[in-house]
């Protein structure tokens, strides 16, 4: 196996027999990795209103934040506008899955946060006051993942990190008024005066989101009428602690759910009938975890929202072949149920980021032709993937009303979207994977975390551990492995010349 330029300076070789590659570490993971030195600078005027970056970002949510740290760290100019007066202090998303971790893992972030946060992989199941089950076969039967479990850690947490790492932060009390895309360029007014010139734009400015309406893009789903309620707060209770999901059925209807938090909080949400206020949340709680008993010491958060499920009729402006993508909440929204919100999210930025920089990067410029095929394929491999995740959500989030058995089966036949681990490409006509396989190396599917045998005497390592983002990998022992920068494989297979021929009919025919 070969790291390609821009990469580390390794070469490790692969054995099949046992999943193992070994690994020449001659040089130390660089999470700085800059594919493009001739990127637009930062240029400002002196009254400060007029910006010219590469990518400028509407949003600084998880989403907006992931996609600027990416790209910064490939060499791209970036700019992030929120329309927020601040960054989030409470609230929001709360669980990072097993690919979430593996991307903050390859972006060198995932050292930072896992401290902060509970790792998590099981759900009880209580009915009427007894407990019923306790699974999570669907995280202990997951090969070639290190972080089998939920990460459970603020989104406030995330995005502290993520802005303190963007060289200039985010524009906060910035709300976009107007997005103009001409042929090369795109043009964004705020309502403060700023202005701001870049070649491309990224919208993840959410559900309300400004630049979705300015690109034309419908925004069709359902609203399947369920209003919940969500709590943080630190609590006290006879219920034994323990770091696992719980589920309370009461008269056959699973409404209650509690999640562990960091900082010794818990998290409910509640499904109510009825007025919709936090006295009544917290009744319902204490009726369904009965005869256990609850107090609220202290609700640090308190907010309540409509189920809605919505996707964009395309992530690109101008019917795939413009400059202006979506990405998060801005292209698709759905239920909590399984923590698809934030990840999704951050696939987006993680499927984007290294797109653009490969069309950015002018030490190596691609022909229109190949350019135009890269970045459609953003849309043609996220859309239909999200629309399962959509899907999956909205199984989740009606089995609510229904048997706690019923939710966790349904847990169960989707666990290759609630752990991440699932998500594959294959299928799709994307134009970025060649249909192939050779043995657990699947084109089209994420690459496995496969254990990196360093020289006699030296430590085992991942390889998750050691690529860093924008890296492409091959393997060209006995067959060749094509991993991408978003670490979905390729190619993979004997047959080299096809997988060139594949290569050149979208990257290498310049």
């Amino acid at each position: 196996m070969s790291l390609t330029e821009p990469t580390l300076d390794q070469q490790p070789s692969y054995n099949q027999a046992n999943a193992k590659l070994h690994l020449d570490r001659s040089s130390p993971k660089n999470h700085a990795v800059k594919w493009s030195k001739n990127a637009m600078p930062r240029m400002e005027n002196s009254d400060g209103a007029n910006q010219e970056v590469d990518v400028t970002i509407v949003g600084g949510g998880p989403t907006g934040l992931m996609a600027g740290f990416l790209l910064q760290n490939l060499g791209i100019s970036v700019s992030i506008l929120d329309a927020k007066k601040e960054s989030l202090r409470l609230g929001g998303a709360d669980a990072l899955n097993a690919r979430t971790q593996q991307y903050l893992e390859v972006a060198g972030l995932l050292h930072q946060l896992k401290p902060s946060g509970i790792t998590c992989d099981t759900i009880c199941t209580f009915s009427d006051g007894v407990l019923t089950s306790r699974q999570n076969d669907w995280w202990t039967s997951l090969q070639h993942v290190v972080h089998k479990n939920f990460l459970i850690l603020g989104q406030p947490e995330l995005e502290r990190v993520l802005s303190h790492k963007i060289n200039d932060g985010v524009q906060y009390d910035e709300k976009v008024t107007s997005v103009i895309e001409h042929d090369d360029k795109v043009h964004i007014m705020c309502a403060s005066g700023r202005r701001m010139c870049s070649k491309y734009v990224i919208g993840a400015d959410g559900a309300k989101s400004t630049v979705r309406s300015s690109i034309g893009a419908t925004y069709t789903g359902t609203n399947p009428e369920m209003l919940w309620a969500v709590i943080d707060a630190i609590v006290d209770t006879n219920l034994e602690p323990k770091q696992e999901m719980m589920l309370f059925q009461l008269q056959g209807r699973t409404c209650v759910m509690m999640i562990p938090r960091e900082r010794g909080r818990s998290r409910f949400y509640v499904l109510l009938d009825g007025e919709v206020t936090q006295r009544n949340a917290e009744e319902a709680i204490q009726k369904h975890i009965a005869p256990f008993w609850i107090k609220f010491k202290e609700v640090e958060w308190y907010s309540s929202f409509p189920v809605k499920e919505r996707i964009a009729s395309t992530f690109i402006s101008r019917s795939g072949s413009g400059r202006v993508f979506l990405a998060g909440d801005a292209a698709h929204v759905h239920s909590f149920n399984g923590g698809q919100g934030l990840n999704a999210g951050v696939e987006d930025a993680y499927s984007l980021a290294w797109r653009l920089a490969m069309v950015l990067n002018k030490s190596h410029p691609l022909k229109q032709s190949t350019l135009n095929v890269l970045l459609r394929s953003y849309d043609t491999e996220r859309r239909p993937t999200v629309q399962n995740i959509i899907d999956v959500a909205a199984a989740l989030v009606r089995h609510c009303e229904s048997d706690a058995r019923d939710f966790v089966a349904t847990v169960r036949r989707n666990a290759g979207y609630i752990t991440g681990m699932g998500v594959c490409y294959k299928g799709i006509n994307s134009p970025l994977v060649t249909t192939s396989h050779h043995g657990i190396w699947k084109a089209g599917s994420r690459c496995p975390d496969v254990e990196l045998v360093t020289a006699p005497g030296g430590k085992n390592t991942t390889l998750y551990s050691e690529v860093a983002y924008g890296t492409w990998v091959s393997d060209d022992d006995s067959f060749l492995v094509l991993v991408r920068p978003d670490m979905y494989i390729a190619f993979a297979g004997s047959d080299v010349a096809n997988c060139e021929r594949s290569l050149r009919s979208w990257l290498l025919d310049q």
